[in-house]
């Protein structure tokens, strides 16, 4: 396998293959978000412990995001890869026993560790696979995996648990990683990359933070990552209860598919044509007057479709950024680290931040709060991106 640089053709089986994994990834997430009621019948007495079953793999990535991208550049990408499938893997089949909640609470904080190197590997052997014309698209649908697995999920997931019960669902996701693990590992060959290992110490993981924080090119597409993530799940979760109950069912299916349908289109488009970080600026902009158009009307389908597709704008284009802003595949590393660290942030802040704003002022406090976020969030860029010229 070479380097995207020498690449002359897309090998987009291996891609495909990749977003697949990646769907796995994504599950670990939402195999418990979506069964989370046939969660609390596993779990009668769990109480507010049953959110920490779901929570806590995010919780990780607060903490060892970063960490995880240096680890992931210090063990190589294939290798790291498919130690997560495994290990993924195993932790879902341990899951299925349904053991008592102590230890599934530890599976799911292990699990995190999983879920952290496939999202830091993956997206950066996509780049590395991709001939440069067509990373924009590859790195496009590698940004739709969270929407489409969860969507499989409810679509076959609760299905499947209805017929054989939670543990059906996990020991499906067991050997889904799994196969993945055995295909790839057939598949993919290490990347030839002449680049000294960085040395893992808490001393080197702080330093890290420091780098990648401090670089307008490594930072960018984290920073970014963490208005979005702060605004796409919190408003899923706050705004249902503002639409209109006669419409709320097909608004709230149709707009995760509009933003995964206007990334992998016009999102792909604009790529070809105009840098990832002006496709995210333009995503932020039109996202901004979303909210300001669902302010003067509250809940109305136009404009709550309206903001789905501009946040998929952001939503590909940020990951496309990571390849165009860093060159070296351990600096992509280090920039996929820090979007999963930043994701994790958002995801984590975002709902209770939109929950207690929307409690205090009202619907007002949905576009007011949002709308500020995602001018921010392209502040911030603009602001980067005038450091990056600078230097």
């Amino acid at each position: 396998m070479q380097a995207a640089n020498e690449t002359l053709k897309t090998p987009w089986g291996l891609i495909i293959a990749l977003w697949g994994a990646g769907l796995g990834a994504a599950a670990q997430y939402g195999k418990f978000s979506v069964t989370f009621g046939e969660l609390a019948e596993v779990y009668p007495h769990a109480g507010d412990a049953l959110g920490f079953i779901v929570s806590s793999v995010g919780v990780l990535g607060i903490f060892f995001g970063v960490a995880a991208g240096l680890l992931v550049a210090r063990v190589r990408y294939r290798r790291a890869l498919l130690w997560a499938l495994w290990f993924g893997a195993g932790l879902s089949a341990f899951q299925a026993l349904l053991p008592p909640l102590p230890w599934m609470l530890v599976s799911r904080a292990a699990e995190g560790l999983s879920h952290l190197a496939l999202v830091v590997a993956i997206p950066t052997l996509i780049a590395q696979l991709c001939a440069p014309a067509d990373r924009g698209l590859a790195l496009t649908l590698w940004g739709t995996f969270f929407g489409v697995a969860f969507a499989i999920l409810a679509w076959v997931g609760l299905p499947l648990v209805a017929y054989g019960g939670l543990s059906a669902l996990l020991v499906a996701h067991a050997l889904y990683l799994a196969v993945f693990a055995l295909f790839l590992g057939a598949r993919l060959r290490a990347l030839k990359i002449d680049e000294a290992p960085v040395p893992l110490s808490l001393a080197a993981i702080l330093r890290e933070h420091i780098r990648i924080y401090s670089s307008p090119a490594t930072s960018a597409p984290g920073l970014g990552w963490l208005f979005y993530t702060f605004c796409f799940v919190s408003i899923l979760t706050v705004l249902p209860g503002y639409i209109p109950q006669e419409t709320r069912a097909f608004v709230m299916g149709a707009m995760p598919l509009t933003s995964i349908g206007v990334s992998m289109t016009l999102g792909v488009y604009l790529l070809r044509w105009i840098p990832a970080v002006s496709v995210v600026v333009l995503g932020f902009a039109c996202s901004a007057f979303c909210m300001l158009w669902l302010w003067f009307e509250p809940g109305g389908t136009l404009p709550c479709l309206s903001l789905a597709g501009a946040m998929g704008l952001v939503q590909g284009a940020s990951f496309a950024a990571v390849p165009q802003l860093n060159s070296t595949p351990s600096e992509q590393a280090r920039a996929n680290g820090a979007m999963a660290q930043m994701g994790n942030v958002g995801n984590t802040l975002g709902t209770p931040v939109m929950a207690i704003a929307a409690g205090g002022l009202g619907y007002l406090g949905l576009p007011l709060l949002a709308g500020a976020a995602f001018l921010a969030g392209g502040i911030v860029h603009l602001i980067l991106s005038a450091r990056r010229k600078h230097a």
